[in-house]
């Protein structure tokens, strides 16, 4: 359950991007909005990796404080999230979400979080790759799939679905409460 609720959280930038380019959009487009899933689940997949594999290289001098370092990513980037809900709407004139470069750079920027996923992954008993494949694999099929619904509600519903649902909110608070959870098993 904490894997798929914290997958459900990575995705939820993946979402909120998907819903921009959806109301961009305006009509259904299969070719754009499936390369974008592929993209955002690919890139939120890989990067948790990136970081736990940088990080196992470390653990061993990690493992006193590991709590407190899964504690503090989660937060860090609940709280990223949730500041984010509250910011002003940037222009949405500038994406293109026909043009593959766009469709990478979005994916990659919702990603980067991820990485920070993947370093907390690394302090709480992920130790080997093969302990991976189930909350990767999660990530990138909540990601895919949100991406997916999000392309659509940005289509149907337009600019009301980001503006009433906040998923950024959501996200954030998710990751904030995984990270207390974290922090709570390790302590007692």
């Amino acid at each position: 359950m904490e894997i798929l609720l914290l997958a459900v959280a990575l995705a939820m930038d993946c979402f909120a991007v998907s819903v921009i380019c959806g109301v961009i959009l305006r009509k259904p487009d299969a070719p754009s909005m499936l390369r974008l899933a592929v993209l955002c689940g690919l890139f939120q997949a890989l990067m948790p990796f990136v970081g736990w594999s940088l990080t196992t290289h470390f653990s061993e001098y990690l493992e006193a404080v590991d709590h407190w370092v899964a504690f503090a990513m989660l937060a860090f980037i609940g709280g990223r999230m949730i500041a984010s809900a509250f910011k002003p709407e940037e222009s949405k004139d500038h994406i293109n979400p026909r043009n593959l470069r766009s469709q990478v750079a979005l994916a990659f920027a919702t990603s980067i979080d991820a990485m920070a996923v993947g370093i907390s992954f690394a302090c709480t008993g992920y130790s080997t790759l093969s302990s991976l494949v189930t909350p990767l694999a999660s990530i990138g099929i909540a990601s895919f799939s949100l991406s997916i619904l999000g392309s659509l509600l940005g289509i149907r519903f337009g600019e009301t679905v980001n503006k009433k649902v906040r998923p950024e909110l959501l996200g954030g608070i998710i990751l904030i409460l995984i990270g207390v959870k974290i922090l709570i098993e390790h302590l007692w």
